[in-house]
């Protein structure tokens, strides 16, 4: 959530570096470079597909992450346990309850 900056950017990607990956495929967007290893950057349209294909399906069973409708979600820290409790579901087929 935010424009597209490097101060946007810096709280994403001190999350992802922790990940440690070999690569990453990007759109190219501009920051990349300010933060990515030369050399682990990989910009392609083509990898990209499976990227947008996730981020399709996120949306398609979240209708918080469409800001025209009436299920938008105004609260960063829901939209936050909505895509966790998806990525959950999605990964285990169940829904966790609180005891």
């Amino acid at each position: 959530m935010g424009d597209h900056s490097s101060k946007t950017f810096e709280p994403l990607w001190a999350v992802v570096a922790t990940w440690q990956c070999y690569f990453y495929v990007t759109d190219g967007w501009s920051v990349y470079p300010g933060f990515i290893p030369d050399g682990d950057q990989i910009i392609s349209k083509t990898y990209m597909t499976r990227v947008e294909g996730e981020n399709t399906r996120l949306r398609h069973y979240l209708a918080r992450l469409h800001r025209k409708t009436l299920c938008y979600s105004k609260s960063e820290e829901m939209l936050k346990h909505a895509i966790r409790l998806l990525l959950h579901y999605l990964k285990f087929w169940d829904v966790p309850v609180p005891t």
